[in-house]
């Protein structure tokens, strides 16, 4: 992995092997990291009228029915943070339930989603200045100043990436708001049709690979778990930041494809994003209802969009750098914290060092920075998140089936419980469908899906290996933070 380049766009200070900042994080903050890594914009514009295309007038019901499997999900994650406080989140929760061998399929798939998220940035942003100047600036220069300003930004006090992250997020969301105004105000109730709604819906032929979409548009709102080291008052924050999370994003996402659909009629929506213009349904509405100016709005904000999705993902994947440096099963160097902001600031250099690095592949095979780098990177990422999202439900029902610690059963046992066979089912549809996220078939998607498996058997042939030759340090990993009453 190379580093140097990464190194000198962060100002140089101390690094010590320590802990995070502690107590920099309020609720808001939070939330602003796990919204604007969920990209909205870049959902909403992007990503649903293609679940609209394929599953047809079900989509707002399936985020409705996405947020309340997560939320299911949410209430074990959340008990659990109240015990394991660890920016490792996922890895963390996992081996504390079920064994330290998931650890890398973490690192991966966070790994992989941001510069994945970066090539999108310079796909969007190299298409708004040639439309503006007509000059053709390449995608991976963009991309590459992308990832240096992520880069500065996440060795920074980490309230700094909040608030960029609180601005890109306000952006994206009003210009939503005022395009769902204006099909309202001109609409009124013909643009709500209540039959997307109906349970029947789930039951067309392109409902699993719809879920596969929809469920990938909440990724990230696990980040609350993962900076939890960092918030003020955690048995409090963590909690309520994912759930006010959860929350919005359900009702965001599937208000803002119902009104849509509304825009044109239920049956014609679907039809049109079915089209080889299906991709520009969500401007389309925006120039049809509210005008020009915000569709061209709505195109320069999902580039801001994609930044602070860049952005949001980077703080996360170093995170889990960082926890695995600390614990030694990665080198310690990335567990090194910066000694004047109290950021991750080796496990910084080493992921800037990677998106570059990724970037550079794709420039040099001349990939198309959307359809492939970051559909690949991303379609294999959201898979991981998900695997690891249903063993972390299995792993909450672990850690708390002899002792509930005071907690109901219903929040311990059966929310974990269906949280985990509804994960699984997904990761399985995920798997099934891969062909949908991924626009191949064959060979390439078999090579996308190997590195997944792959780092699990390392894990866990690593884990073997550490509880053989040394069972203390085996028992101590991922106990850094934690706490029991």
């Amino acid at each position: 992995m190379n580093t140097d380049t990464a190194s000198r766009t962060a100002p140089k200070a101390p690094e010590t092997a320590g802990r995070l900042a502690a107590g920099r994080i309020g609720t808001f903050d939070l939330v602003f990291f796990v919204v604007a890594a969920a990209a909205p914009l870049t959902v909403l514009a992007g990503v649903a009228p293609f679940a609209i295309g394929i599953g047809g007038p079900g989509a707002p019901l399936a985020y409705l029915v996405s947020g309340v499997l997560l939320a299911l999900f949410a209430a074990g994650f959340t008990a659990m943070s109240l015990h394991v406080r660890n920016a490792g989140a996922f890895y963390a929760y996992v081996a504390r339930g079920l064994g330290v061998g998931t650890a890398y399929v973490a690192v991966v798939s966070y790994n992989l989603v941001t510069p994945g998220v970066a090539a999108a940035f310079g796909y969007f942003a190299a298409g708004s200045v040639r439309d503006a100047t007509g000059a053709d600036v390449p995608w991976w220069l963009l991309s590459g100043l992308c990832v240096l300003a992520v880069g500065v930004l996440g060795w920074l006090k980490v309230t700094l990436s909040a608030k960029v992250l609180g601005i890109a997020l306000v952006l994206e969301v009003l210009s939503l708001v005022v395009m769902d105004g204006g099909i309202l105000g001109e609409r009124g109730t013909a643009a709500l049709d209540t039959a997307s709604f109906a349970p029947s819906t789930l039951a067309a032929g392109g409902v699993a690979g719809m879920f596969v979409l929809v469920i990938g548009a909440f990724t990230g709102f696990e980040a609350t778990a993962i900076f939890a080291e960092e918030v003020r008052e955690p048995r409090r924050t963590v909690p309520r930041a994912t759930f006010i999370a959860i929350g919005f994003l359900a009702v965001f996402y599937s208000l803002g494809c119902w009104l849509i659909m509304g825009a044109f009629g239920t049956d014609r929506a679907v039809e049109l994003a079915r089209t080889a213009d299906g991709p520009e349904l969500t401007f389309k509405a925006a120039e049809l209802y509210a005008g020009p100016w915000l569709a061209d709005a709505m195109h320069g904000l999902i580039i801001v969009s994609a930044f602070a999705a860049t952005l949001a993902f980077h703080n996360a994947g170093a995170r889990y750098l960082y926890a695995l440096g600390r614990e030694g099963l990665l080198p310690r160097r990335l567990g090194a914290v910066s000694g004047r902001h109290g950021s991750p600031g080796g496990a910084v250099v080493a992921q800037t060092g990677f998106n570059l690095a990724v970037v550079a592949v794709g420039a040099l095979l001349a990939a198309d920075p959307y359809g492939e780098v970051f559909l690949w990177t991303n379609s294999v990422g959201v898979l991981g998140i998900m695997g690891m999202q249903a063993l972390a439900a299995l792993a909450v029902w672990a850690y708390f089936r002899r002792d509930r610690m005071g907690l109901s059963a219903a929040r311990v046992v059966w929310a974990p419980l269906v949280s985990c066979a509804g994960l699984a089912l997904l990761t399985v549809l995920a798997v099934v469908h891969f062909d949908l996220l991924t626009g191949r078939t064959g060979a390439v998607n078999t090579a996308l899906l190997v590195p997944l498996p792959v780092v699990l058997v390392a894990g866990l042939l690593v884990a073997r290996r550490i509880r053989r030759t040394d069972p203390e340090r085996y028992a101590s990993l991922t106990t850094v933070d934690v706490e029991r009453d």
